[in-house]
């Protein structure tokens, strides 16, 4: 646009995805630099004109390439490409294409250099790969130059002044950065107490450093746990170009057992389809596992985690995009349910609630999870994950005094290829008793079993009357033993009934420890352990400290006391669920429509015959 006339504009393109497009005019004023997707899998460089012709690509590969810029003369054009997996500055000849790095040859620095040789150990001694933090006498964080530097976007003013910068490092690890004091955080997941120390650097000299990690494990009494995240995405819109090698490194410097790769369809693209496998892939070690499942993308109905698709993706991966061809509510996600059991997967509802769903006062209230529960289609819920972790507990336990044997499962959502976004792959986990077994099989079947605990720190042991999570009991005087392990301070500790807090435990010292029993007289219905912070904790890059067992069940199909007005709660979800459905205009035909309001209106009669003390007849119910 003319820039004295700014309201004489024009529209020159319209995409989808188009972030990063930076788009700038040639020198000539004729052609239109930008980068986009354009229905590929990746940034590419292409070109239009400004009156909007047809756009062609200018570059091609598996990679992106982004932030481009003409040279004066418009001969040549600078560029950030991931090709090499970490970011690199290239210039392109803009006529024949012949590509030159730009790398550093000599560095003129402003301060005194010191040089840090970084060494991580584990307990036998033998070196370990780990997150590390390093922040240097200058006030800033450095890493060594090929590591993929990381910045954790969510933080608490209130507690630090910076987002936490880290890296990953495969010992040893040799960082140049300015001379004087530097301080340094070593974690190797949750089983490892955090390592910590301060050390002057003498300009001009390399000092050798070694971290020495110390376990700080639950008995095996509670259990021989290997821990899993559920929900990751290798590449999805980030700065760098992730691989399965590379994620099953980033999963062995967090101590993650298992690393479920989900691929999910954004918008116009599935980054990482053609990583997609049934089985295990074969860049995974003997200590990570990469996995590859499906998240299904519905912002209307909530997100869906596949786990273990025996054959194929579900396509086209998303429904309900308003203004698009695929803006149809059509499918369900009970329906995506059905697909994905019919080839063997588990199902789980992903990052479900930021806050409280209330049916009474919401705007719209459209998720689907309370109609899937009841009706046998979830497997588990990502009870700690990418949302609000007491908002999402809250509907849980909801759902468990109806009965529902739902178990909780964990993922981080994390973008794994990344500069800046929350937490490392295994923030969020859920540790899976499977006697110590690091396949997918016995993990599938812990997780569905619900034989663990989720966390994004603290470890949790529960024993009652020496059952673990996932078993059932009689009524009556119980003897509970509980244990905690955590890498940061706890607040709150709490033995839960039904919803209710039946057992505060007193945490002294450093409040990372306890071990505890006791006698409880419980009667019906469920009891779990849980752990919890009222606020961050900057040593855990999520919104606070979190932790949950499964629960151990009590009574046979015994519903907790306050059942009938749980059922009641969800009836109302559902009636402002289907109110959402039914103002749809977008459903492709009338049978779509019907078959939607139809499979609603049946999972809100069974919780109205809940409410009303009447047997429900879903599927859930059952088979409880």
């Amino acid at each position: 646009m003319d820039v004295d006339q700014p309201a004489q504009r024009h529209r020159v393109l319209g995409e989808e995805t188009s972030w990063s497009a930076r788009p700038e005019l040639a020198p000539d004023g004729k052609r239109l630099l930008y980068a986009s997707y354009h229905g590929r899998q990746w940034q590419q460089l292409w070109l239009t004109t400004p009156d909007g012709a047809a756009p062609l690509p200018l570059s091609f590969g598996e990679f992106d390439r982004r932030n481009a810029r003409w040279s004066p003369d418009g001969k040549r054009i600078a560029y950030v490409d991931n090709r090499d997996g970490n970011t690199a500055l290239r210039v392109m000849d803009a006529l024949g294409g012949a590509t030159r790095d730009v790398v550093a040859t000599h560095r003129v620095t402003r301060l005194p250099q010191a040089q840090l040789v970084l060494d991580i150990v584990d307990e036998h001694g033998a070196r370990t790969p780990a997150r590390a933090a390093l922040l240097a006498s200058d006030g800033r964080a450095y890493a060594p130059d090929a590591a993929w530097m990381y910045a954790d976007d969510g933080f608490d003013r209130a507690l630090q002044s910076a987002e936490t910068h880290y890296f990953h490092c495969a010992p040893p690890c040799t960082l140049e950065v300015p001379a004087g004091r530097v301080q340094l955080w070593v974690q190797h997941g949750f089983a490892y107490a955090p390592w910590r120390q301060a050390v002057n650097l003498a300009a001009g000299r390399a000092t050798p450093l070694r971290a020495q990690l110390q376990p700080q494990r639950l008995p095996d009494t509670f259990g021989r746990f290997i821990s899993a995240d559920l929900h990751i995405h290798m590449n999805y819109g980030g700065h760098y170009r992730n691989t399965p090698a590379h994620l099953a490194a980033q999963a062995r410097a967090e101590d993650l057992d298992l690393a479920w790769d989900l691929v999910v369809n954004k918008e116009e693209r599935f980054p990482d389809i053609a990583a997609f496998r049934t089985d295990p892939d074969p860049a995974s070690t003997s200590r990570a596992l990469v996995l590859h499942g499906q998240e299904y993308h519905t912002s209307f109905w909530g997100h869906l985690g596949l786990l273990n698709l025996g054959d194929h993706l579900l396509m086209p991966g998303f429904s309900a995009y308003r203004h698009t061809a695929m803006a149809s509510p059509y499918p369900t996600n009970g329906a995506i349910a059905d697909l994905a059991h019919a080839q063997g997967a588990l199902v789980g509802y992903v990052h479900p609630f930021d806050t409280l769903p209330d049916p009474a006062h919401d705007a719209v209230l459209s998720n689907e999870l309370p109609a899937d529960v009841i009706q046998g289609k979830v497997d588990y819920i990502e009870i700690v994950g990418f949302s609000d972790h007491k908002a999402t507990a809250q509907v849980w336990y909801r759902l468990l005094n109806l009965g529902f044997h739902l178990p909780t499962g964990a993922g981080t959502d994390a973008m794994a290829n990344y500069a800046s976004l929350r937490g490392p792959v295994g923030l969020n986990r859920v540790f899976l008793d499977t006697g110590g077994q690091r396949d997918r099989a016995a993990a599938l079947a812990a997780l569905k079993a619900g034989h663990g605990f989720a966390s994004n720190g603290p470890l949790l042991g529960l024993l009652l009357d020496g059952a673990k999570p996932g078993a059932q009991l009689a009524t009556g005087r119980h003897h509970y033993r509980v244990a905690l392990r955590s890498p940061v301070a706890v607040d709150h500790l709490e033995l839960v009934h039904n919803g209710q807090v039946v057992k505060a435990f007193t945490l002294s010292g450093d409040r990372r420890h306890l071990d505890a029993e006791g006698e409880l007289d419980l009667d019906g219905g469920w009891v779990l352990l849980r752990a919890w912070n009222d606020g961050a904790d900057p040593e855990v890059l999520d919104l606070y400290p979190y932790a949950t067992t499964n629960p151990v069940w009590l009574g046979d199909h015994v519903l907790a006391p306050s059942a009938r007005e749980d059922a009641a709660w969800f009836a109302r979800w559902m009636d402002r669920t289907i109110e959402a459905a039914a103002a749809r205009d977008d459903y492709n035909t009338a049978a779509e429509k019907r078959m939607t309001l139809d499979y609603l209106g049946k999972a809100r009669d069974a919780y109205r015959a809940l409410a009303a003390g009447k047997p429900s007849t879903t599927t859930a119910e059952a088979g409880r």
